[in-house]
């Protein structure tokens, strides 16, 4: 019988499934905290203060592992580049996101000469360590002291609350995101285009609610069937 590709499990699917398991082994108080951190950024989101569609992004630059530095001048000179933004490589809701990427957006992505990126304020050696755990093909680089998270007006502060757990776990923010204030961006994919010009964008005030690879790939005029089955045929190479 011929090989029929199984659509993955969505995004959101993942998401619950994480939930479930911290409801089954996380103390009340524990999840308390979680949830009403994440309630608060809900609240509060004001999608008019982040980059919209049509904005032009300031030509930042990026921190690869080497340490060289990467602009977006450079990254959109060859066409449209997606960012994906998440908050560091530790954080179990972005373990959740990237290897779904990897599987469902980079293969189309790739096929179409699309550059897919991965961005975090976390500098390195400590942000390499997602990329290696999950063997994404697709460039992590850092954002230095939260440059262009700040600019796009992606960013959030820590609750008094995840601030104290974060403390009491011996984290410092200088780890996190390389600058003194307890600040992550709030996870965000973004199409940017020649001139920088952002194309789509979704922000998600909850990191346990992100974007879909269909709808970054609707946004690029690209198929999803398409993309399952450019990745059905990269499983098939590496189970050969």
């Amino acid at each position: 019988m011929p090989d029929i590709a199984v659509a993955p499990l969505s995004l959101g699917e993942r998401f619950r499934a994480l939930q479930q398991e911290r409801e089954r082994s996380w103390s009340p108080a524990a999840l308390a905290i979680n949830a009403g951190q994440r309630a608060t950024l809900r609240r509060t989101h004001d999608a008019a203060r982040h980059v919209r569609v049509g904005d032009v992004l300031p030509d930042t630059e990026l921190r690869r592992e080497d340490g060289t530095l990467l602009s977006l001048d450079a990254l959109v000179d060859g066409g449209s580049v997606v960012l994906v933004f998440f908050r560091f490589a530790t954080c179990p809701a972005c373990n959740i996101a990237l290897p779904y990427y990897r599987d469902t957006l980079a293969p189309a992505l790739a096929a179409a000469g699309v550059t897919l990126l991965a961005v975090s304020p976390q500098p390195y050696p400590a942000l390499g360590e997602i990329a290696r755990r999950h063997a994404l093909p697709f460039e992590v680089v850092s954002d230095p002291a939260l440059s262009l998270s700040r600019a796009l007006g992606i960013t959030y502060v820590f609750d008094d609350a995840s601030r104290a757990v974060a403390e009491a776990r011996g984290e410092r923010p200088e780890t996190l995101n390389g600058v003194s204030q307890w600040e992550l961006p709030k996870p965000a994919v973004l199409v940017v285009g020649p001139g920088r010009i952002a194309r789509f964008v979704d922000v998600s005030p909850d990191w346990m609610d992100r974007t879909e690879s269909a709808a970054v790939l609707e946004a690029l005029g690209l198929d999803a069937r398409a993309a399952d089955l450019a990745r059905h045929e990269q499983e098939q190479i590496h189970a050969a």
